[in-house]
């Protein structure tokens, strides 16, 4: 029997976090230096929003907004899809699908967030589990025959 991976298994650990009270350009910063495109918003140690790339762009986009002045709380999304780190990666990926999210933080029983799952993530766990699938199971898609024409 195959083992059931689990959302831990493919998760980014420990993410990086920024607090509620800071600037979209503290953000933007903070993306653009570690590579990344999703923040856990944090209000002290509590989770209380996620703040994605494009949630900045949505806002900076906007006349007369001035990166400098406006705060995560702002434009963050308060509406965080969160799991426990053991749930069935197949549960949260279709749930993500669903709902077109871009990302899902992993939390502990007291709320701590303890990971990240991005789209990036099931995209490295998807061609790992492609990687097991034998090659010889794919088959060449048929040709169709050209219609007779008609007279």
């Amino acid at each position: 029997m195959a083992k059931t991976l689990l959302v831990e298994d493919y998760m980014t650990p420990t993410p990086h976090s920024i607090g509620v009270t800071l600037s979209l350009s503290d953000a933007a910063n903070m993306m653009r230096a570690y590579k990344i495109r999703h923040l856990p918003v944090l209000d002290g140690n509590a989770l209380v929003g996620v703040v994605s790339d494009r949630d900045l762009d949505m806002v900076k986009a906007m006349d007369g907004v001035d990166p400098d002045e406006v705060t995560i709380e702002e434009a963050m999304s308060q509406a965080v899809y969160t799991v426990a780190q053991t749930t069935p990666l197949e549960v949260v990926a279709r749930h993500m699908a669903k709902r077109k999210l871009g990302s899902a933080v992993i939390v502990n029983a007291n709320n701590k967030v303890l990971g990240v799952f991005t789209v990036t993530d099931g995209m490295r766990a998807l061609a790992d589990l492609l990687a097991q699938v034998p090659s010889e199971g794919a088959k060449p898609a048929a040709k169709k025959k050209p219609a007779a024409k008609k007279a």
